[in-house]
């Protein structure tokens, strides 16, 4: 006679050994059931007891197979490195999938330490997104930054060749201060995404042309010193001096000069410019 703990883990017996073939034929049992033999204390699978084998008339218990959503499960979750977590979403989903299945499989499906591995992989990798994201954030940011800071640059370099191409066309003279985005805007081939600053939602001019320059000849005393655009909020057309100076970037205000160079100019160094030629 044998006891033997059923899909469900209960106990059932004591049954007869052609009891257990007939489970066996039925599929209720399989050669992973634990069985106790009659004056045992021991649980031992029912395919080590040879009596209990499956009779010539009886169908083969097939052998435990390993879980294939249970080995995807655990890729996924190792491919999250690459994949910055996103593949460990899913894997996460079809590791718990494969455990349940493998839980209710009789023994017919193995694995469930893959199934777990995958589990613990993919969350693992998912725990890590939001660390990842609060390190990449503050250097997307500081990225975009300088972007920005180089598209100003670039724009404020255009107008300062736009302004030197016009005066080399008027006799060395550099345009009215009134109207010098009009008069260059075909030195800088119409294009009026030259005069906006990226870092400003709304259109416009976002630079100023230097007053003390209007009409002015080229020949400079010092033109790598002396201030030809700079940052300023007077819009289109305007220009003024130091005080409309306007700072949108990161070190300093962002100033083109009479030899058409532009640079970043800290606050500590705005009074050493040349305003008055």
């Amino acid at each position: 006679m044998y006891k033997i703990i059923g899909a469900d883990q209960k106990e059932y017996g004591p049954v007869t050994a052609e009891q257990i073939r007939e489970w066996l034929t039925s599929g209720r049992a399989n050669a992973n059931t634990q069985v106790q033999v009659e004056g045992s204390s021991d649980w031992v699978p029912l395919g080590t007891i040879p009596e209990l084998a499956p009779t010539p008339l009886t169908s083969p218990v097939p052998a435990a197979q390993t879980s294939g959503l249970a080995v995807t499960s655990l890729v996924l979750g190792i491919l999250g490195l690459i994949t910055c977590g996103v593949s460990a979403l899913v894997g996460l989903v079809l590791g718990i999938i494969a455990l349940l299945k493998i839980n209710k499989s009789q023994g017919t499906l193995k694995g469930s330490g893959l199934a777990i591995a995958g589990i613990c992989v993919s969350g693992a990798f998912l725990l890590l997104i939001p660390i990842q994201a609060a390190l990449l954030l503050p250097a997307l940011s500081q990225a975009k930054t300088k972007a920005q800071s180089i598209t100003c640059m670039s724009n404020e370099r255009q107008l300062c060749l736009g302004l030197i191409m016009y005066a080399s066309d008027n006799k060395e003279q550099f345009p009215a201060a009134n109207r010098w985005s009009d008069s260059i805007m075909t030195y800088v081939g119409n294009n009026t995404n030259v005069f906006h600053c990226p870092t400003l939602t709304e259109r416009g001019s976002a630079y100023a042309f230097n007053a003390k320059l209007s009409g002015k000849n080229t020949k400079l005393e010092d033109p790598a010193k002396t201030v030809l655009i700079f940052e300023s909020n007077l819009g289109w057309n305007g220009a003024g001096g130091k005080p409309d100076l306007a700072t949108r970037h990161r070190g300093g205000p962002i100033i083109g000069f009479a030899d058409g160079h532009t640079e970043i100019v800290r606050p500590d160094r705005l009074d050493s410019l040349r305003w008055d030629p």
